[in-house]
């Protein structure tokens, strides 16, 4: 079994008990029900592999996330809607506030 997706997928005590039982082989996680937290079933077992979420630590990737932060910042300060806003709510009462 792999996570990569999101932690809460995967019920981690459950998980301990099947991989003990031999129902499932092995467990590679990178991903975790409660982050930061492992559950401590599943350091104890040979057969898991956990990964502290670096299931997009490429180069790529990384430049990508950089390259988006930056048009994010300079949309803002420029006075434009930045392009993968979060919380457009705030952004569009403050540009109430400027009219």
């Amino acid at each position: 079994l792999v996570n990569t997706s999101r932690g809460p997928v995967i019920d981690e005590a459950a998980l301990a008990e099947a991989l003990r039982k031999g129902e499932i082989f092995g467990a590679g996680l990178d991903v975790f029900e409660k982050e930061p937290e492992v559950h401590p079933e599943l350091l104890k077992l040979e057969n898991v592999v956990v990964i502290p979420h670096l299931g997009s630590a490429t180069v790529d990737t990384r430049i990508a996330m950089g390259m988006l932060a930056a048009e994010n910042l300079i949309a803002g300060l420029e006075g434009r809607r930045p392009p993968t806003i979060l919380n457009p709510q705030v952004w569009e009462a403050k540009q109430r506030g400027k009219a």
